[in-house]
Protein backbone atom coordinates (compact mmCIF):
# COMPACT_ATOMS: atom_id res chain seq x y z
CA UNK A 1 0.00 0.00 0.00
CA UNK A 2 1.05 3.56 -0.69
CA UNK A 3 0.69 6.49 1.28
CA UNK A 4 -0.47 9.71 0.03
CA UNK A 5 0.80 12.59 1.46
CA UNK A 6 0.76 15.36 -0.31
CA UNK A 7 -0.76 16.74 -3.93
CA UNK A 8 0.18 14.16 -6.75
CA UNK A 9 -0.34 12.49 -10.32
CA UNK A 10 -0.74 9.19 -10.25
CA UNK A 11 -0.48 6.78 -14.02
CA UNK A 12 -1.85 3.65 -13.84
CA UNK A 13 -0.06 1.39 -16.02
CA UNK A 14 -2.23 -1.87 -15.27
CA UNK A 15 -3.26 -4.31 -12.28
CA UNK A 16 -4.39 -3.80 -8.71
CA UNK A 17 -2.71 -0.92 -7.26
CA UNK A 18 -3.47 0.10 -3.54
CA UNK A 19 -3.56 3.55 -1.82
CA UNK A 20 -3.73 5.26 1.70
CA UNK A 21 -4.44 8.94 1.83
CA UNK A 22 -3.03 10.35 4.90
CA UNK A 23 -2.76 14.17 5.49
CA UNK A 24 -3.47 17.52 7.47
CA UNK A 25 -3.05 19.15 4.19
CA UNK A 26 -5.70 19.68 1.26
CA UNK A 27 -4.82 17.86 -1.65
CA UNK A 28 -5.12 17.57 -5.08
CA UNK A 29 -5.34 14.25 -6.48
CA UNK A 30 -5.12 13.07 -10.16
CA UNK A 31 -5.48 9.35 -11.40
CA UNK A 32 -4.90 8.53 -15.31
CA UNK A 33 -5.65 4.89 -16.17
CA UNK A 34 -3.88 3.90 -19.03
CA UNK A 35 -4.45 0.56 -19.11
CA UNK A 36 -7.10 -2.12 -17.41
CA UNK A 37 -6.75 -1.58 -13.23
CA UNK A 38 -8.61 -1.66 -10.45
CA UNK A 39 -7.79 1.03 -7.26
CA UNK A 40 -8.75 0.70 -3.62
CA UNK A 41 -8.07 4.49 -2.00
CA UNK A 42 -8.82 4.18 1.83
CA UNK A 43 -8.81 8.15 3.11
CA UNK A 44 -7.32 7.64 6.65
CA UNK A 45 -7.13 11.60 6.64
CA UNK A 46 -7.13 14.88 4.78
CA UNK A 47 -8.25 18.13 4.71
CA UNK A 48 -10.26 18.94 1.16
CA UNK A 49 -9.59 17.04 -1.71
CA UNK A 50 -10.08 18.18 -4.93
CA UNK A 51 -10.01 14.76 -7.24
CA UNK A 52 -9.89 14.07 -11.10
CA UNK A 53 -9.57 11.26 -13.10
CA UNK A 54 -9.01 10.18 -16.99
CA UNK A 55 -9.62 7.04 -18.90
CA UNK A 56 -8.47 6.43 -21.97
CA UNK A 57 -9.96 4.64 -24.90
CA UNK A 58 -10.62 1.17 -24.52
CA UNK A 59 -9.47 1.16 -20.88
CA UNK A 60 -11.30 -0.77 -18.03
CA UNK A 61 -10.93 1.20 -14.48
CA UNK A 62 -12.36 0.24 -11.11
CA UNK A 63 -12.17 2.78 -8.18
CA UNK A 64 -13.51 1.72 -4.48
CA UNK A 65 -12.78 5.01 -2.15
CA UNK A 66 -13.43 3.30 1.57
CA UNK A 67 -13.60 6.41 3.91
CA UNK A 68 -12.09 5.93 7.20
CA UNK A 69 -11.99 9.45 8.19
CA UNK A 70 -13.15 10.36 11.71
CA UNK A 71 -13.34 14.02 11.12
CA UNK A 72 -15.22 16.05 8.30
CA UNK A 73 -14.08 15.46 4.52
CA UNK A 74 -14.93 17.88 1.44
CA UNK A 75 -14.63 16.20 -1.92
CA UNK A 76 -14.87 17.79 -5.47
CA UNK A 77 -14.64 14.86 -8.28
CA UNK A 78 -14.49 15.26 -12.04
CA UNK A 79 -14.28 11.92 -13.82
CA UNK A 80 -14.01 11.62 -18.21
CA UNK A 81 -14.25 8.57 -19.74
CA UNK A 82 -13.19 8.39 -23.33
CA UNK A 83 -13.91 6.33 -26.44
CA UNK A 84 -15.19 2.37 -25.48
CA UNK A 85 -13.53 3.36 -22.18
CA UNK A 86 -15.20 1.61 -18.95
CA UNK A 87 -15.53 3.38 -15.95
CA UNK A 88 -16.68 2.35 -12.14
CA UNK A 89 -16.08 4.66 -9.11
CA UNK A 90 -17.69 3.24 -5.91
CA UNK A 91 -17.81 5.12 -2.76
CA UNK A 92 -17.85 2.93 0.94
CA UNK A 93 -19.41 5.61 3.45
CA UNK A 94 -19.32 3.67 7.58
CA UNK A 95 -16.99 6.20 9.11
CA UNK A 96 -18.75 8.21 11.95
CA UNK A 97 -17.98 11.96 10.79
CA UNK A 98 -19.77 14.00 8.27
CA UNK A 99 -18.57 14.07 4.29
CA UNK A 100 -19.57 16.06 1.52
CA UNK A 101 -19.08 15.11 -2.01
CA UNK A 102 -19.73 16.59 -5.69
CA UNK A 103 -19.04 14.83 -8.13
CA UNK A 104 -19.02 15.16 -12.06
CA UNK A 105 -18.69 11.85 -14.69
CA UNK A 106 -18.73 13.22 -18.59
CA UNK A 107 -18.91 10.45 -21.07
CA UNK A 108 -17.07 12.32 -23.52
CA UNK A 109 -16.22 9.90 -26.10
CA UNK A 110 -18.50 7.23 -28.13
CA UNK A 111 -18.89 3.80 -26.58
CA UNK A 112 -18.26 5.07 -23.20
CA UNK A 113 -19.67 3.60 -20.08
CA UNK A 114 -19.74 4.77 -16.35
CA UNK A 115 -21.24 3.46 -12.90
CA UNK A 116 -20.93 5.17 -10.21
CA UNK A 117 -21.69 3.30 -6.73
CA UNK A 118 -22.47 4.37 -2.99
CA UNK A 119 -22.89 2.37 0.21
CA UNK A 120 -23.45 4.74 3.11
CA UNK A 121 -24.05 3.50 6.61
CA UNK A 122 -24.95 7.04 8.05
CA UNK A 123 -24.97 7.83 11.24
CA UNK A 124 -23.57 11.70 11.09
CA UNK A 125 -24.16 14.11 7.98
CA UNK A 126 -23.54 12.48 4.15
CA UNK A 127 -24.46 14.98 1.60
CA UNK A 128 -23.91 13.67 -2.04
CA UNK A 129 -24.27 16.07 -5.13
CA UNK A 130 -23.33 13.16 -7.95
CA UNK A 131 -23.80 14.36 -11.93
CA UNK A 132 -23.60 11.71 -14.71
CA UNK A 133 -23.65 13.60 -18.68
CA UNK A 134 -23.17 11.49 -21.71
CA UNK A 135 -21.89 13.78 -24.21
CA UNK A 136 -21.37 11.14 -26.95
CA UNK A 137 -23.27 8.48 -29.26
CA UNK A 138 -23.45 5.03 -27.82
CA UNK A 139 -22.74 6.31 -24.24
CA UNK A 140 -23.88 4.09 -20.97
CA UNK A 141 -24.29 5.97 -17.72
CA UNK A 142 -25.26 3.87 -14.35
CA UNK A 143 -25.74 5.34 -10.71
CA UNK A 144 -27.00 2.99 -7.91
CA UNK A 145 -27.02 3.99 -4.17
CA UNK A 146 -27.76 2.32 -1.09
CA UNK A 147 -27.94 3.66 2.51
CA UNK A 148 -28.67 3.05 5.88
CA UNK A 149 -29.71 5.64 7.96
CA UNK A 150 -29.70 5.49 12.29
CA UNK A 151 -30.48 7.52 14.62
CA UNK A 152 -28.89 10.94 14.43
CA UNK A 153 -28.07 10.41 10.77
CA UNK A 154 -28.64 12.99 8.18
CA UNK A 155 -28.60 11.88 4.53
CA UNK A 156 -28.71 13.92 1.05
CA UNK A 157 -28.56 11.86 -2.32
CA UNK A 158 -28.92 14.57 -5.58
CA UNK A 159 -28.28 12.18 -8.51
CA UNK A 160 -28.39 14.02 -11.51
CA UNK A 161 -28.49 12.36 -14.92
CA UNK A 162 -28.17 13.94 -18.37
CA UNK A 163 -27.70 13.74 -22.26
CA UNK A 164 -27.10 16.61 -23.99
CA UNK A 165 -28.14 17.07 -27.70
CA UNK A 166 -26.22 14.46 -30.16
CA UNK A 167 -25.98 11.92 -27.77
CA UNK A 168 -28.15 9.14 -29.52
CA UNK A 169 -28.83 6.21 -28.53
CA UNK A 170 -27.02 6.51 -25.00
CA UNK A 171 -28.67 5.81 -22.00
CA UNK A 172 -28.70 6.79 -18.37
CA UNK A 173 -29.97 5.49 -15.72
CA UNK A 174 -30.10 5.58 -11.87
CA UNK A 175 -31.38 4.07 -8.42
CA UNK A 176 -31.47 5.05 -5.06
CA UNK A 177 -32.29 3.30 -1.76
CA UNK A 178 -32.30 4.71 1.67
CA UNK A 179 -33.27 2.24 4.60
CA UNK A 180 -34.54 3.75 8.23
CA UNK A 181 -34.32 2.06 11.43
CA UNK A 182 -34.97 5.37 13.46
CA UNK A 183 -37.36 8.41 13.24
CA UNK A 184 -34.84 10.45 14.85
CA UNK A 185 -33.23 11.08 11.04
CA UNK A 186 -33.72 12.77 7.89
CA UNK A 187 -33.12 10.88 4.41
CA UNK A 188 -33.40 13.08 1.13
CA UNK A 189 -33.35 11.68 -2.51
CA UNK A 190 -33.55 14.19 -4.98
CA UNK A 191 -33.24 11.80 -8.67
CA UNK A 192 -33.26 14.37 -11.90
CA UNK A 193 -33.29 13.52 -15.83
CA UNK A 194 -32.11 16.02 -18.22
CA UNK A 195 -32.96 14.82 -21.57
CA UNK A 196 -32.16 16.95 -24.87
CA UNK A 197 -32.15 13.57 -27.25
CA UNK A 198 -35.08 11.47 -28.40
CA UNK A 199 -33.34 8.23 -29.62
CA UNK A 200 -32.12 7.72 -25.78
CA UNK A 201 -33.27 5.19 -22.60
CA UNK A 202 -32.96 6.93 -19.16
CA UNK A 203 -34.62 5.76 -16.30
CA UNK A 204 -34.81 6.67 -12.22
CA UNK A 205 -35.68 4.14 -9.27
CA UNK A 206 -35.77 5.88 -5.72
CA UNK A 207 -37.44 4.73 -2.28
CA UNK A 208 -37.02 6.40 1.52
CA UNK A 209 -38.60 4.25 3.77
CA UNK A 210 -38.11 2.29 7.31
CA UNK A 211 -38.02 -1.87 7.96
CA UNK A 212 -41.41 -3.56 7.44
CA UNK A 213 -42.16 -4.57 10.98
CA UNK A 214 -43.66 -7.69 9.42
CA UNK A 215 -40.63 -8.61 7.49
CA UNK A 216 -39.13 -8.32 11.52
CA UNK A 217 -41.23 -10.25 13.02
CA UNK A 218 -41.36 -12.97 10.39
CA UNK A 219 -37.50 -12.95 10.60
CA UNK A 220 -37.84 -12.88 14.69
CA UNK A 221 -40.60 -15.84 14.95
CA UNK A 222 -37.45 -18.03 13.56
CA UNK A 223 -35.55 -17.41 16.28
CA UNK A 224 -33.11 -14.12 15.22
CA UNK A 225 -33.01 -11.26 17.42
CA UNK A 226 -33.80 -7.91 16.61
CA UNK A 227 -30.42 -7.07 16.52
CA UNK A 228 -29.28 -9.77 14.32
CA UNK A 229 -32.21 -8.73 11.99
CA UNK A 230 -30.71 -5.51 11.92
CA UNK A 231 -27.38 -6.38 10.77
CA UNK A 232 -28.86 -8.65 7.98
CA UNK A 233 -31.24 -6.37 6.73
CA UNK A 234 -28.61 -3.29 6.53
CA UNK A 235 -25.59 -5.90 4.63
CA UNK A 236 -27.80 -6.89 2.58
CA UNK A 237 -27.82 -3.44 1.42
CA UNK A 238 -23.91 -2.21 1.90
CA UNK A 239 -22.35 -5.52 1.60
CA UNK A 240 -22.06 -5.62 -2.62
CA UNK A 241 -19.81 -2.50 -2.23
CA UNK A 242 -17.32 -4.63 -1.50
CA UNK A 243 -16.89 -6.01 -4.56
CA UNK A 244 -16.42 -3.75 -6.61
CA UNK A 245 -12.54 -4.66 -6.67
CA UNK A 246 -12.03 -7.98 -8.39
CA UNK A 247 -9.36 -8.93 -5.51
CA UNK A 248 -11.16 -11.86 -4.15
CA UNK A 249 -8.88 -11.18 -0.83
CA UNK A 250 -9.16 -8.42 -0.45
CA UNK A 251 -12.77 -8.49 -1.31
CA UNK A 252 -13.18 -10.57 2.22
CA UNK A 253 -11.24 -8.14 4.21
CA UNK A 254 -13.50 -5.20 3.41
CA UNK A 255 -16.26 -7.50 3.83
CA UNK A 256 -15.02 -8.42 7.57
CA UNK A 257 -14.47 -4.51 8.18
CA UNK A 258 -17.94 -3.90 7.10
CA UNK A 259 -19.70 -6.52 8.94
CA UNK A 260 -17.54 -5.40 12.15
CA UNK A 261 -18.77 -2.01 11.82
CA UNK A 262 -22.56 -2.74 11.21
CA UNK A 263 -22.03 -5.59 14.04
CA UNK A 264 -21.12 -2.66 16.39
CA UNK A 265 -24.03 -0.53 14.99
CA UNK A 266 -26.48 -3.51 15.84
CA UNK A 267 -25.65 -3.99 19.09
CA UNK A 268 -26.44 -0.68 20.00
Amino acid sequence: MKTIAVSQDIRLTGGFAEYAIESQRDLELSFTAAADASVLVQIRQAGKIRLRTFTEAGVKVSYLFWNDCDSALEIDEQHEVMQDADFHIAYCETNPADTKRHVYAALRQEGARSRISSASLVSTVKDFDIEAVNFARHTYSDMDHYSVVTEGGHYKMVANGKIVKGASYSENHQTSRSLTFDQKQSSVILPILQIDEDEVEASHAMSVGSIDEDMLYYMMSRGLSRKECVRLISTSYLMPIADTIENKDLQEKLRAELEEKLENYAGR
